[in-house]
Formats: structure tokens, sequence, C-alpha cells
């Protein structure tokens, strides 16, 4: 069985210039994943989709074949979904494709290996990592503006915060894992299956400060 791993890792960043190569803890954020999917026990070939000569130099010195994407593919509007097809027409063979966003760099192999796992002892189409919402951040708490006004955004539940459904949130997602012949329009549609990480390793870096707490995480004892 051929499971690919799939590293997207474009040029341009809004939010942080470069991002995908910027330090952290003395390395590109890239690295991270990169070394990640390379150790994994379930994946037998690690693929990064760029339109970076820079990006690209670095997958190749970190043991993964590179696959050049096109400039009309590396938009900010880009979807993923179109990234991941373009590469699905480019691989000669991929019975599983697990896509490792270079952004959650706190990701290890045993969670590539977790996901991967239960995608083919479930048959599900697909398995997504997630976290568990914070109870504060879940439905029951959120609030929307109304002119100067707050309202609730769900009917009035229990307050207490043992009382609170328990949801969950995809962390970037950290692991896609999905089976080619099954993907449609949606990653999500179908049979989809959680695979929970914990808080600490769901750090999905946007801004600076993210880049920054995953700085200290790393650096903690």
């Amino acid at each position: 069985m051929e499971v690919v791993g799939l590293i997207p890792a474009r040029a341009e960043s809004k939010g942080i210039p470069r991002k995908n190569l910027a330090l952290l803890a003395g390395k590109p954020l890239l690295q991270w994943t990169i070394e990640a999917a390379v150790v994994s026990e379930t994946l037998t070939r690690v693929v990064v989709s760029t339109d970076w000569d820079e990006a690209a130099t670095l997958a190749r010195e970190l043991g993964a074949d590179v696959l050049g994407r096109p400039a009309e593919l590396a938009r900010d509007e880009t979807p993923m979904l179109e990234i991941v097809r373009h590469a699905l027409g480019k691989l000669t063979r991929c019975d599983v494709l697990v896509l490792l966003q270079p952004t959650s760099p706190l990701r290890r192999a045993v969670h590539v290996d977790g996901a991967v796992r239960l995608l083919l002892e479930t048959d599900a189409d697909c398995v997504v990592s997630v976290v568990e919402v914070p109870h504060l951040f879940r439905p029951d708490s959120l609030m929307a503006l109304e002119g100067n006004r707050l309202v609730p955004l769900a009917p009035a539940r229990p307050a207490r915060r043992q009382e609170k459904p328990v949801v969950y949130a995809r962390n970037g997602p950290a692991v896609l894992a999905l089976r080619p012949e099954r993907l449609g329009d949606d990653f999500y549609a179908g049979d989809c299956r959680p695979y929970v990480m914990a808080p600490r390793d769901s750090i999905d870096v946007d801004a600076r400060f993210d880049l920054e707490l995953a700085e200290l995480l790393l650096s903690a004892p």
C-alpha cells in the first residue's frame, strides 16, 4: 500500500512573511513537519508541493520528494482541495493521502501514524485531527454584537461548565488522512472520523503570536 504524506508549502504568506521558512527553535517551520513525516512508520513516501525553490531545496535535503506547484495554485485564495487534486493527478500511485500542514510544528510522527491506522482500521473515508474546544469557546458561551448590544448565538442552556456539551474543532488540521478514490467536493463529507490531539500539540501557526507560543512550548522542560 502506498501511503503518501503531502506537505503543501507555498512561498507567499500574509500573516508572517516567508512563513514556511520562518525559524522556530532554530529550524525552518517547514522542517518540523518534514522531519515528523520522514520518520513516520505508516508513510511510504513524503512529497512537498511547492512553488518555491528554497522550500524545494530544504525538502530534498531532508529526504522528501518535491512536486512543483504552478503559480495559479499558490495564491492565498487557492482551496486546499485543488492542491490535493493537483498532487493526486501527478502521483503514479496513492492508496492513502495524508495532508500535513507545515503550520502544525508540534504534530509528531506518532500523530501521523495514529490517524493513518485509524483510517485503515475503521474503513472510514477520512480521518481528521481535532482538539477539544475549551468550555469558554463552546457554542453556549459565544455571543455576537447587534449594534452595541451582546446577544447569545445559541439558545440559553445550562451555564455550568460541567453541563456544556463537548465539541471539537479541526486543529489546522495537523493531519488529514483520506482515501483518494472516495474524495469528493468536501474533505469531511461521508464517514469522517476524529483523531483527537492535545491542545499543546495542536498549535496552528497563522500569526507571529502563534510562532512565539510554539517557541515557548518547545523550550519548556
